[in-house]
């Protein structure tokens, strides 16, 4: 199967931080659509389940065969009514009546992808990683990623792997196992590039193919000017990382160049990124995110920020060749 370049990540349609409404997903959906994305990437934590049912709802009257759709596995959604007139704790504004179960056991996997179908009402699901298996690595390679390689075999989804807000353990995924496919989120921006020194060159040496998500680190790579109160990993950003990130976006000024544009740009220098996925809420945000993505950003750019020392030369494009 093939990703579009740009992905539409679906956290956004749960709810992340504050209220969407099922139009406004609907409509920032057609928008993404007609501009040819056709790769949207959701899952059971986002907002406890709302993410995918809106999903599927959006692409339902969509040719399937058109549209790669991720989800994930690792949190079981269990039922509890008893905290059904609280908010839910875990960034998302919809009421708590689930809680999240970590499990990344084979029966685990199987009844989260179960859950995930019946919630997007889709025929099936394309892609399927290990979500956040951090504090569970040894179940996870243990069952989980078996349970989901058996799946992959059988023809019930297409492709497997995993999905981390770090690059260490998705590059041990990429050595040791047959995945197809891994999401690393913001361990590979224009701020930071570990991804560069272990998962990067595996997943080109294994031809496994790397999404990257995060690209924005969380909002301090957003905004042309980024703000006093920018949020790093989700929280406020550290003064020495805001004021380099101004430096940076700077530079970006001096080559006709937005921060957010340089953001997308560098991601996808790497020949091992097989796609960016950014999260989306709104029409206006679809946009905005398509035109960022054409905009064309010099090979000077990089080369300046290596000068200014805000790029290591080890992270130049150039050096991936």
């Amino acid at each position: 199967m093939r990703l579009t370049p740009l992905g539409y990540g679906a956290a956004q349609a749960g709810n992340l931080y504050r209220p969407t409404s099922d139009a406004e997903t609907r409509a920032a959906v057609d928008v993404a659509w007609d501009a040819g994305i056709r790769y949207v990437d959701t899952a059971p934590h986002y907002g406890l389940g709302l993410s995918e049912r809106r999903v599927g709802a959006a692409l339902r009257d969509r040719p399937r065969d058109e549209v790669v759709v991720s989800t994930k596995v690792g949190r079981l959604l269990v039922p509890s009514p008893g905290t059904a007139h609280e908010k839910d704790p875990d960034l998302f504004d919809v009421p708590a009546d689930a809680r999240r179960v970590w499990d990344f056991s084979r029966d685990g996997v199987l009844r989260s992808l179960e859950g995930s179908l019946e919630r997007t009402g889709l025929d099936r699901v394309d892609v399927v990683y290990l979500h956040d298996p951090d504090e569970h690595e040894d179940q996870a390679f243990r069952e989980a990623l078996p349970a989901l390689l058996e799946l992959r075999e059988q023809g019930v989804v297409g492709a497997v792997g995993a999905g981390m807000n770090q690059s260490a353990m998705l590059a041990r995924f990429v050595r040791e196992t047959d995945v197809d496919v891994v999401m690393c989120a913001g361990r590979f921006t224009l701020l930071e590039q570990p991804a560069l020194d272990d998962l990067l060159p595996a997943a080109a040496q294994r031809g496994v193919a790397v999404v990257v998500a995060g690209v924005y680190n969380s909002g301090l790579l957003a905004r042309d000017d980024p703000p006093d109160d920018a949020t790093y990993d989700y929280a406020q950003a550290p003064a020495p990382l805001l004021d380099r990130t101004r430096r940076t976006a700077a530079v970006c000024a001096d080559h006709g160049v937005t921060l957010p544009e340089a953001a997308l740009a560098y991601v996808r220098t790497h020949p091992a990124v097989a796609s960016t996925v950014v999260g989306l809420r709104t029409p206006r945000q679809v946009r905005e995110t398509v035109a960022r993505a054409a905009a064309r950003v010099p090979a000077a750019l990089w080369t300046d920020l290596v000068t200014a020392g805000l790029l290591d030369p080890a992270a130049h494009p150039a050096a991936f060749a």
